[in-house]
């Protein structure tokens, strides 16, 4: 691992023979052109301009309705004009067709395209410029010509300021960065700034690690240890290496933030300076889970999400297995890495338990139906207990089920690893996508050699409730239910991603009623703390008894400040314990269990 000190490390987001040869074919099909001036920090605003080549008389301009979240955030909403001209700087007729559709005409010769947007919503789900940095996910930026969306695309950065560097996994030639399409250049986020970077080499690989934080709210050297230990863990899990160079992007502001972004070479995560200093394990978490997903989501990808339309929603049923196995991986990942002991693993995947069971729509929603339901997310209602389950709650328990019965119906020859690892061989490397739960279905039973079915009858596709200790028992483990007494806020409250959160539901005549609190208010702080995603992460470490201070914005604006004692409830709480005599087998299980890996794997099938 060393330091590096230049000033700008370009991008190896395509191999040296893609990007030759796709320098050699843009003469011939004409390649689009794309500038992104950043003259305008201050404001937030963003001019692009688009040269487009020789072509048809009229061409089809589009831009993305949506981008990194399942949410329709229609991007054309910050757009504050458009204009054509043609390359003599004539104007050309541009006519809105419909809110996200724009059509030039004129345009036989080539046509230059210009339009300003508004950029200020931060990473790693946003595009954000200001006085600091710029963080982009060009797909939020950039319009795409509806005949050239899969042709090759050059793109240039103007009006740095000074002393600014640009990080990202496209590949540059001199100052411009080139993509063979559009797609591939939209998964590739940006940062531009003074930012923090490192690089270390294993494997084979060279991995870079960019920081856009306060210098004093994050130690270097801890986190790219972190990562070593993550990218030694995940490639032998996977005993697969798909990429010669991948980039961490990390930001750590001083205020709510959390979640991480997938893409096929980099990763962009945000957590909170707090968080980090408070529960440093919460970044390895994160970095785990996007570093996986450069197989599961972005290779093992389900059929239903492809191709990609920037146009409306890509439903599919398979968001339990691409997002909540995932964090099933991640975490044997943390496991075999020494990241994540086995005491809080088995904490953390009782408190998991905990909250699918107190959410009374883990009765009517299945996995399934969550995963299609993953658009309603950014609606209040829909988040409430009783209407919704969360797809990586449900789908991360499901992938600890999953790799106990295939466990035990391969008599420990097989576990959720192998499951992976024929999806990859027999989905991702022939350039295949896999049949959502089916697909799943499919690459389990190729390894178990046993009949599944009744798993995803009952568990993926249905709500029946899971068995856990006939599951728990071949790992000597047993769930044990307990009542315990907790401190209660009288109210539930989310946030949205970069939203502000917002109150879902009031305990009717409990104490924040009282106060004057109704759902639909906005939250701006708890105790005088900003709130992270969820209000109980606010409110967890309170007593029944002691004073909450919510400072709020009411639906019909004015800020408030409410205070009210909390309440007590009864909750069920679950704890994982070994079962009264524990054989041998129960023994061995576990110890395989603990490492992500069969206990006897069979011998490695091809096909």
């Amino acid at each position: 691992m060393k330091n590096s000190a230049r000033t700008a490390y370009p991008a190896r987001y395509i191999s040296r023979w893609a990007l030759l040869f796709a320098i050699a074919i843009a003469p011939a099909y004409g390649a689009t052109s794309y500038t992104i001036s950043l003259v305008n920090a201050e404001q937030h605003l963003v001019e692009v301009q688009i040269v487009l080549p020789e072509g048809a008389a009229q061409r089809e301009l589009q831009l993305p309705v949506w981008n990194s979240l399942y949410q329709i955030r229609d991007f054309a909403q910050f757009v504050n004009w458009v204009r054509a001209k043609d390359r003599a700087g004539r104007p050309l007729s541009i006519v809105k067709v419909n809110k996200s559709h724009w059509q030039v005409a004129g345009a036989q010769e080539g046509a230059i395209v210009e339009y300003q947007i508004f950029v200020n919503s931060p990473g790693p789900f946003g595009a954000e410029l200001n006085s600091h940095h710029a963080f982009f996910n060009l797909a939020q930026l950039l319009m795409y010509p509806l005949d050239a969306r899969n042709l090759p695309l050059n793109l240039h950065f103007s009006h740095v300021p000074a002393g600014w560097r640009i990080a990202t996994r496209l590949h540059s030639r001199d100052e411009t960065f080139v993509a063979d399409n559009y797609d591939r250049a939209v998964d590739s986020p940006v940062e531009i700034g003074d930012f923090q970077e490192s690089d270390f080499d294993e494997g084979g690989a060279r991995y870079q690690v960019v920081v856009d934080a306060e210098p004093l709210d994050f130690d270097m050297a801890k986190i790219t240890a972190m990562q070593h230990k993550i990218v030694i863990a995940a490639t032998a899990w996977m005993q697969d290496r798909p990429f010669d160079s991948y980039m961490f992007l990390y930001h750590f502001p001083r205020g709510p933030a959390g979640g991480g972004m997938e893409h096929a070479y980099s990763t962009a995560i945000a957590v909170s300076a707090d968080v980090l200093a408070k529960s440093p394990e919460e970044l390895a978490s994160v970095t785990a889970h996007e570093f996986f997903h450069l197989w599961n989501v972005k290779r093992i990808r389900p059929q239903t999400l492809e191709p990609i339309d920037f146009t409306k929603e890509n439903y599919t049923r398979a968001l339990w297995f691409s997002e909540g196995c995932t964090s099933t991986a991640a975490d044997f990942i943390r496991l075999r890495g020494g990241l994540l002991d086995e005491r809080h693993f088995e904490e953390d995947l009782a408190a998991d338990i905990g909250e699918l069971q107190r959410r009374p729509a883990h009765l009517t929603q299945s996995a399934e139906e969550s995963s299609l339901d993953a658009w309603l997310e950014g609606y209040a209602y829909y988040r409430r207990p009783e209407r919704s389950v969360s797809y990586y709650n449900k789908g991360e328990l499901l992938g600890i089920a999953l790799d106990l019965a295939v466990r035990e119906a391969s008599n420990g020859k097989a576990s959720l690893r192998e499951v992976f690892q024929w999806m990859n061989q027999n989905y991702a490397k022939r350039g295949r996508f896999f049949a959502d739960s089916s697909g799943v279905r499919e690459a389990a039973e190729a390894v178990s050699h046993a009949d599944l079915g009744w798993f995803f009858t009952k568990y993926v596709a249905g709500t029946e409730e899971i068995p856990w200790n006939d599951f728990f028992r071949g790992v000597g483990l047993q769930l044990v239910a307990s009542t315990t007494t907790v401190a209660d806020a009288g109210f539930l409250a989310s946030r949205n991603f970069d939203a502000p959160m917002a109150v879902t539901a009031v305990t009717s005549g409990g104490a924040a009623e009282l106060a004057g609190l109704q759902t639909g208010d906005t939250i701006l702080e708890i105790n005088g703390k900003a709130p992270e995603l969820d209000s109980s992460e606010a409110t967890a470490q309170l007593n029944p008894g002691d004073t909450i201070t919510v400072k709020i914005r009411g639906r019909r604006g004015g800020e408030r400040e409410l205070k009210w004692k909390m309440a007590s409830r009864e909750e069920i709480s679950y704890e994982l314990k070994d079962v009264e005599k524990m054989n041998s087998d129960q023994r061995t299980r576990r110890a395989a269990w603990l490492r992500g890996e069969a206990e006897n794997p069979q011998q490695k099938r091809t096909n």
